[in-house]
């Protein structure tokens, strides 16, 4: 008979505890949104920052998702730097490349499940997937001397026409099939499965109204026959509302990123910050379950371009 994997499940492979990964993350968002601002907008209102913000990158292009995101993002604005790139000091190394003395690094966080078997009841092997996190270090590019141009360079600012409609993004979401339709506010009703807009007119600039789009789309990827996003809602400003709000939140954050415009606050901000405080004091782990959900909405409106 195969033996059974046994594994401690309280600490990630790197030996770090999780609870201190999810505490020492969710604790600097939490310090941000007791000072009243959002980490995942920071880039947009950094001087540094402003107009070029796009996802981080790592060594090869590819881009950084879900928490990731969010903790890169902090980390460029708090510490002013306007590369998007990062990586590992072995990374760096093998580019011939090197960190320069006293830089400190920035920790992010790798996740993945590993199987554990256990015998049942009825001496049946029974096979689970266990998640954990492990925590590694990585450098913006800013921080390393001697790797090539295009590292250092500034990301170009994306230019959208202030009024007129930008018809790469009109395809876009046309794309999507999403029943988008003109009314006095901006917002998804998952009974009728449509989006409400406001007039295209009533928006001071073409990015205010492609970023609130952006905002009710990552809704719409909420229902049954889409994502089975759901938090439990019963009503408007409960624990389950404030919750999906978040995800809405991130989700056009990163979308808004991918599409070059900024993401727009929504009227009851205000409000959602103390009731996104209730819900990551409650729950350590949330705001990375948030980003990934928000990570996966808008992968899942990205599929829908190749479709």
């Amino acid at each position: 008979m195969t033996k059974p994997i046994t594994r401690k499940t309280s600490s990630s492979p790197a030996g770090q505890p999780q609870q201190d990964i999810y505490t020492r993350v969710t604790a600097k968002i939490l310090t941000d949104l007791e000072n009243g601002n959002l980490s995942w907008r920071k880039p947009w209102h950094s001087e540094h920052l402003a107009s070029q913000v796009m996802r981080p990158l790592r060594w090869n292009d590819i881009p950084y998702t879900g928490i990731n995101t969010l903790i890169l993002w902090n980390a460029a604005s708090d510490q002013g730097f306007t590369s998007p790139y990062w990586m590992t000091f072995k990374q760096a190394t093998e580019m011939k490349a090197s960190v320069r003395k006293g830089e400190k690094g920035t920790q992010i966080v790798y996740a993945n499940k590993f199987t554990k078997e256990e015998e049942d009841a009825n001496g049946d092997l029974k096979s689970s997937q266990i998640p954990f996190l492990k925590s590694y270090t990585v450098f913006n590019a800013s921080q390393i001397d001697g790797l090539s141009d295009g590292f250092y360079q500034t990301p170009e600012p994306v230019v959208i026409h202030q009024q007129a409609r930008d018809q790469a993004l009109e395809q876009f979401f046309a794309q999507t099939k999403a029943d988008i339709y003109t009314g006095s506010k901006a917002c998804y009703t998952q009974t009728t499965d449509r989006i409400q807009m406001p007039p295209y007119e009533s928006f001071e600039t073409a990015k205010r109204f492609y970023a609130v789009l952006a905002h009710e789309m990552c809704h719409w990827t909420k229902p049954p026959h889409r994502l089975n996003r759901d938090f439990g809602k019963k009503h408007y400003g409960d624990e389950g509302y404030a919750k999906e709000e978040l995800v809405a939140e991130l989700g056009a954050c990163f979308l808004s990123a991918d599409l070059g415009v900024e993401p727009q606050p929504e009227e009851h901000h205000a409000a959602y910050i103390q009731s996104w405080l209730e819900v990551l004091k409650d729950d350590k782990r949330f705001i990375f379950q948030a980003a990934s959900h928000a990570q996966k909405a808008v992968e899942y409106i990205h599929a829908l371009q190749c479709s």
